[in-house]
């Protein structure tokens, strides 16, 4: 549950929402070795939704090499970080009610250029430069 939470509030981080698997798995190592308070605030937020499931509710789509939030996870998160007058769980039936009753329609985010593809390429650059130094230092 918590790996989900965090998943969520990484993506969430993001200007576009979508990060690729190395940013996530970066981040995500971060914030489980940076202590307690981590641990502590993801605990308390995913009390708050505890039937939270990111992939079936559709609060997190699959793209090209990583991973983006939708409007429906946006929201589900901003409850789940809302404080609420009374104790109440948050129900993502709820949140569906309410994205749907929205009258303006979120405009679809652009397409993030293939970054893991840039960075495979990037590395590649870099690795042939070093065999060339190499070579040309024998």
């Amino acid at each position: 549950m918590n790996f989900q939470v965090t998943v969520l509030k990484i993506l969430a981080a993001y200007p576009d929402g979508f990060a690729v698997m190395e940013d996530l798995k970066r981040d995500m190592a971060i914030l489980a070795t940076s202590g307690s308070d981590w641990a502590d605030r993801t605990r308390r937020l995913a009390a708050k939704a505890p039937d939270l499931n990111i992939w079936s509710q559709g609060l997190v789509e699959r793209l090209s090499g990583g991973w983006k939030i939708t409007a429906k996870g946006r929201a589900v998160l901003d409850l789940m970080e809302a404080r609420p007058a009374s104790s109440e769980a948050v129900q993502v039936s709820a949140v569906e009610d309410s994205i749907a009753a929205s009258t303006s329609p979120v405009p679809p985010l652009r397409q993030p250029a293939d970054r893991a593809k840039r960075r495979r390429e990037r590395r590649e650059r870099l690795r042939e430069a070093r065999e060339r130094a190499r070579a040309n230092a024998s």
